[in-house]
C-alpha cells in the first residue's frame, strides 16, 4: 500500500538520516547534527525547512518547543515499508545461530527455547517463540514404557516434532506382554489422529471390536483419558530485563504497561500473528506501536516471522523492543532464524514419525 503523501528524495534522504540518528542515541535529532554526521552536502536551515515539512505530514514530531525532532509511528512505517535495506548477517552470525540450534536436536521443546534465548541475545531485545498448539497436532508414534507392575509411562511424539510423557497408573498389574500389545493397537489405531481427539477415536473402535481388541481399545481409552487435557499455545521468551533497561522505558507508566503486555501471554501471541494478517504473503513483517488494534503498546514495535513444520504455519518467532529499535538488523536475525527453525522442527518430526 502506498503512503498518502509521496515523499521528495530530499525528504526521504533526511527521514532517513533522522530515523537512524535516533535509534543509535535515543535522544530528539536537531539539523546541525543530521548535517555533521550524514554530510548531506545541505546547510542547516535546508535540512531544517525539510523537517518541518516532515512534521507538518506527521512523519516526525518535536516532544519539546525547543528540542530535536523524532520518528512518529507513520515515520517508522514509512521508513521501514520504503527505505530500509535489510542487513546482511555474516557467515559466523549466521554459523553461531545454526549451531546453538542444532545442539539442541533432540527436543523440540528446547530448540524452541534457545530460539527466544537466541533472539534476545542477538538483538538485545526480547526474543519471543509461539510454541505450536497441541490441538493442531497428530499423533506420530506412541510407546508405552512400564515402569513398575501398576505404573506405565505413556510417550506420544506428535507432527509438530514435541514429545509428550505422562505417568499413568493401571488399575491392575499389566504384564509387559500385554503392555506391548496394547502399545501396538495405541499406534495401529491413534497414529495421524489430532491429539485433541484422542478418547472420540477409541470409543469408535469400541463400538465395533470384540474380544482381544475390544480389551485393547478399554484399556487404551483409560490411559488416554488419564493424561491431562492439552496445552493451548505457550510462549517462550527471553531477555524481558533487556526491555526494562532502555531509556524509553524509565517513565514508570510507560514501563507498567509493557510489563502488562509480557504478563499477557494470549495478547503478546496475537501481537506475533498479527504480524502474519498484515502481511499477504508471510514472511517477515514489523509491527509498530498500536498498529495492531487492541494488543500494541504505545512505543514498542515487534519484528515477527512465522516458522513452519514442512509447508504448515505453525507458530511466530519474533523480536520486541522500543519503537526505536534497529529494524534491519533485526529483520535479518528474525527472518534468518525463521528459516532455521523450520529446518529444524521439520526435521524433528519426521524423526518422530
Amino acid at each position: 500500500m502506498r503512503p498518502d503523501k509521496e515523499l521528495s528524495e530530499r525528504e526521504k534522504l533526511i527521514l532517513q538520516a533522522v530515523v537512524h540518528s535516533y535509534i543509535t542515541t535515543a535522544e530528539p535529532v536537531g539539523s546541525r547534527a543530521i548535517v555533521k554526521r550524514f554530510e548531506l552536502g545541505l546547510s542547516p536551515a535546508t535540512v531544517r525547512n525539510v523537517m518541518a515539512d516532515l512534521e507538518e505530514s506527521g512523519y516526525l514530531q518535536q516532544l519539546h518547543t525547543s528540542s530535536g525532532r523524532v520518528p512518529t509511528d507513520q515515520g517508522y512505517r514509512y521508513y521501514v515499508d520504503y527505505l530500509m535495506r535489510v542487513q546482511d548477517l555474516t557467515l559466523q552470525e549466521r554459523a553461531k545461530i545454526e549451531k546453538e540450534l542444532t545442539a539442541h536436536l533432540d527436543d523440540a521443546d528446547e530448540v524452541m527455547r534457545q530460539t527466544s534465548h537466541l533472539l534476545a541475545l542477538i538483538s538485545h531485545q526480547t526474543g519471543i517463540v509461539e510454541v505450536p498448539d497441541e490441538a493442531s497436532a497428530q499423533v506420530n508414534r506412541i510407546e508405552l514404557v512400564p515402569v513398575s507392575p501398576t505404573r506405565i509411562a505413556i510417550l506420544i511424539a506428535d507432527s509438530h516434532g514435541r514429545v509428550r510423557t505422562q505417568m499413568v497408573s493401571a488399575e491392575r498389574s499389566l504384564e509387559s506382554t500385554f503392555v506391548q500389545k496394547l502399545s501396538g493397537f495405541l499406534n495401529d489405531n491413534l497414529r495421524g489422529v489430532p491429539v485433541e481427539r484422542l478418547s472420540s477415536a477409541l470409543n469408535a473402535r469400541l463400538r465395533i471390536y470384540v474380544d482381544e481388541q475390544h480389551v485393547l481399545a478399554e484399556e487404551a481409552l483409560r490411559i488416554v483419558q488419564l493424561l491431562p487435557a492439552h496445552r493451548p499455545g505457550q510462549l517462550f521468551l527471553e531477555g524481558a530485563t533487556q526491555l526494562f533497561e532502555q531509556p524509553e522505558f524509565r517513565d514508570m507508566d510507560r514501563a507498567r504497561e509493557v510489563f502488562n503486555l509480557l504478563e499477557e501471554r494470549d495478547r503478546l501471541a496475537e501481537l506475533l500473528r498479527a504480524g502474519v494478517v498484515k502481511r499477504e504473503h508471510g514472511g517477515t513483517t514489523v509491527i509498530i506501536g498500536r498498529e495492531a488494534p487492541g494488543q500494541g503498546v504505545d512505543g514498542i514495535s515487534v519484528v515477527a516471522s512465522p516458522y513452519s513444520v514442512g509447508s504448515k504455519t505453525v507458530g511466530m518467532i519474533g523480536v520486541l523492543g522500543p519503537r526505536r529499535m534497529p529494524y534491519s538488523r533485526v529483520t535479518a536475525v528474525v527472518d534468518f532464524t525463521a528459516g532455521i527453525l523450520s529446518r529444524l522442527m521439520t526435521r524433528l518430526a519426521g524423526t518422530s514419525g
